[in-house]
């Protein structure tokens, strides 16, 4: 859609992944009358991180009871099932165990039952005869957790799926439409020309802190990207029919290599989390960004000499899982029988937007967000924020609709 016949709209969005669609969808839901855009700079919806990851709708038990993780993710799990029930979108229900691979590996198993407790998911115990029943290929020491809860899903067509009805229901979607900065406070530039808008919302991902940074927000924040690759099985019996996961380091944001089983019984092993050069690293020298390689290089290097966040042991191991063989051992560990050479094609590679904090050195493990009276900014929607984004869409919404009122408080006054 061209914007030459467009003077403004009330909301306008930037980014056209699930997080952006499913704002949209809340907004014009509380608003109707409201005229709301999509600036996506893909001739498609969904090109990044949305349509690039798993399509795993998680369960919930692995975060903190305090963290905004753990209070959308197990009802986001439900309205995004709910979704695909409603519009006939494909869902396979397979569940996912989380195994323990040694002895120690079991204190982790109960803090994951105890925060699953706290958090209010479905999340059992099971005893190895059980889980043999579940997955029989399933290894563990004494015992495993069991998520009924956890499915797969196709995200790509979900996103579609939500881009008709929300086309259907009047919200504007302009594709090769990318964001180039500010012309003045409530004016902002694209190749295809100027659009006003009285509120914007950055839902851009990997570009969502540069975005951020021209309306005063994300000041010591910045994406460092990791790149996530899964090997696919193309033998002709499927070793596993459910997701089987190990137990996580709960100190960094990656849950390790596991098993999944997608929503049309593919199986895949992964994935990485390999430090990426620049933020659209995808493959070669596609997207290649100068100074992105060299800021991204430097951060990169910086934590490598300081170890900040154990940086130094994650880089090196995440590197090693280049090598297939490296690669198809961790994941060798979680079951009874593996057969490697069913495991030897690469998919699709992702990018996860990953947010540091530039003050301490630290990633960010949880949602971050920030806003005022003019604009808002989602600026760390790692993984579970697909299965998280009708969940986050009501509190953003909320947030947007309290800040607003407050504006419009004022200027009354």
């Amino acid at each position: 859609m061209s914007l030459t016949s467009q003077s403004g709209f009330d909301y306008v969005i930037i980014g056209g992944g699930i997080v952006g669609l499913t704002l949209a969808h809340r907004l014009k839901a509380l608003a109707p009358n409201a005229s709301v855009a999509i600036l996506e700079k893909e001739p498609h919806l969904a090109e990044h991180a949305s349509g690039r990851n798993s399509g795993v709708l998680h369960a919930g038990f692995y975060y903190s009871a305090d963290s905004l993780k753990a209070r959308f993710t197990s009802q986001g799990n439900r309205l995004m099932q709910r979704f695909c029930d409603e519009y006939k979108l494909p869902i396979n229900r397979c569940g996912k165990l989380v195994v323990a691979s040694e002895p120690g590996e079991v204190a982790g198993l109960e803090e994951l039952k105890r925060r699953g407790d706290r958090n209010g998911v479905e999340l059992h115990w099971v005893t190895i005869p059980e889980m043999e029943k579940i997955e029989p290929n399933a290894r563990t020491i004494e015992r495993a957790l069991y998520s009924p809860t956890t499915a797969t899903v196709d995200p790509g067509k979900i996103c579609n799926k939500m881009g008709e009805l929300l086309q259907d229901g009047g919200v504007k979607i302009f594709y090769d439409t990318s964001y180039q900065g500010l012309e003045a406070r409530n004016c902002l530039k694209t190749p295809n020309g100027s659009m006003e808008f009285g509120y914007l919302i950055n839902c851009a991902g990997l570009h969502a802190d540069k975005i951020a940074q021209d309306f005063g927000f994300s000041q010591d924040l910045t994406i460092l990207p990791f790149k996530g690759l899964y090997l696919k099985y193309s033998g002709s019996r499927p070793p596993v029919r459910t997701n089987i996961y190990p137990v996580p380091n709960l100190e960094n944001p990656f849950l390790g290599v596991h098993f999944t089983v997608t929503v049309d019984n593919t199986v895949k092993i992964g994935p990485t989390a390999v430090p990426a050069f620049w933020r659209e690293n995808y493959a070669g020298l596609s997207r290649f960004s100068f100074t992105e390689l060299i800021r991204i290089g430097f951060l990169e290097g910086r934590l490598f000499l300081t170890n900040a966040f154990n940086f130094r042991k994650l880089a090196c191991e995440e590197l090693r899982k280049y090598d297939m063989r490296h690669f198809r051992e961790l994941a060798a560990r979680l079951v009874k029988q593996f057969d490697s050479a069913g495991f030897t094609q690469w998919s699709r590679p992702g990018i996860r937007a990953q947010l540091l904090d530039l003050k301490n050195d630290k990633l960010m493990q949880d949602f971050v967000t920030q806003g005022d009276a003019h604009s808002f900014h989602v600026l760390n929607a790692v993984s579970p924020a697909f299965t998280c984004s009708f969940s986050m869409a009501e509190y953003v919404v909320a947030r947007i609709m309290h800040l607003t009122r407050r504006r419009n408080t004022v200027e009354c006054h």
